[in-house]
C-alpha cells in the first residue's frame, strides 16, 4: 500500500499544481524512488491511494503494476485509506509505505520481510536511528527495547514503511483516522515491534529537503 493521497502543503508552491509524489528528485518522480524498491521484492499486489490531483498520478502510474484508488470526497488518512483499499489488497498482512523518503542502504522492504514474525508481531515498523536521518528534526518517534518491542519515545524515527496485520481496522468506527490508533492498541497487547534500519534515510518533507535528497542520492552507493 503506497500512501499518495496527501496535499503536500509543506512543499509550498511546488504542489500548487503537482501532487507531492510527482515532485522530481534527481530527475525521477518521488513516488518512483519508492516504487523501485517495492518492485524489487515482487509483491503480488501494489495499491496507491489518491486524493489530491489524482488524475496526474493515475496517468503517471498507468504503465505500472500499481492499482489506484481515489478517496472522495474527503481524504481518509493512513488508517482509513488502508481500510478502504483492503478489497484490492486482500487478506493477510500488508506492507504500507509513505512515498516521500529516499533510502540509502539495504532495501527496506526486504529487511522487513526477512524479520517479520507473525507469531508474535501485529506490526513491524522500520525505524531509523536519529543519527542516520537527513532532513528530519526531533528526538525521535520510538524507543526500541532489547526484544524489539517499541514504545513512544526518543531514539529512532519511523521511516514510513512497515508490515501490518489489518484485522484491527474493522473495529475502528471513524471513517478517516490515523494508523496511530491501531499502533496504540497493538502496543497495549505488546505486539508492536520495530526494526532499526542500518542505512540512512532522507525525509523529503519540504522544498528545502529536495536538495538534501539529491545530494544523498549522488553520494549513494546503491
Amino acid at each position: 500500500m503506497l500512501f499518495a493521497a496527501g496535499f503536500g502543503t509543506r512543499m509550498g508552491a511546488l504542489t500548487q499544481t503537482t501532487p507531492k509524489p510527482l515532485i522530481p528528485v534527481a530527475g525521477k518522480a518521488l513516488i518512483d524512488h519508492t516504487l523501485d524498491l517495492v518492485q524489487a521484492i515482487q509483491p503480488q499486489t501494489i495499491v496507491a491511494n489518491l486524493h489530491y490531483l489524482p488524475d496526474q498520478l493515475e496517468a503517471h502510474l498507468a504503465d505500472t503494476p500499481v492499482k489506484t484508488l481515489t478517496e472522495t470526497p474527503e481524504i481518509l488518512e493512513t488508517g482509513g485509506g488502508l481500510r478502504n483499499a483492503l478489497p484490492l489488497l486482500g487478506k493477510g498482512p500488508v506492507f504500507t509505505s509513505n512515498t516521500d523518503a529516499i533510502w540509502k542502504g539495504p532495501n527496506p522492504f526486504a529487511l522487513l520481510q526477512s524479520a517479520w514474525d507473525p507469531e508474535k508481531m501485529d506490526a513491524l515498523l522500520l525505524c531509523v536511528p536519529t543519527e542516520n536521518t537527513i532532513g528530519h528534526k526531533g528526538a525521535g518517534d520510538f524507543t526500541i527495547a532489547a526484544d524489539g518491542q517499541i514504545t513512544r519515545g526518543p531514539g529512532t524515527i519511523y521511516g514510513g514503511i512497515q508490515i501490518l496485520k489489518t484485522d484491527g481496522l474493522t473495529h475502528i468506527k471513524e471513517r478517516a483516522f490515523s494508523l496511530n490508533l491501531l499502533w496504540d492498541d497493538m502496543r497495549k497487547r505488546e505486539t508492536l515491534y520495530g526494526l532499526p534500519y542500518p542505512g540512512t534515510w532522507c525525509d523529503v518533507g519540504n522544498a528545502d529537503s529536495i536538495a538534501l535528497a539529491e545530494q544523498h542520492l549522488k553520494d549513494a552507493n546503491v
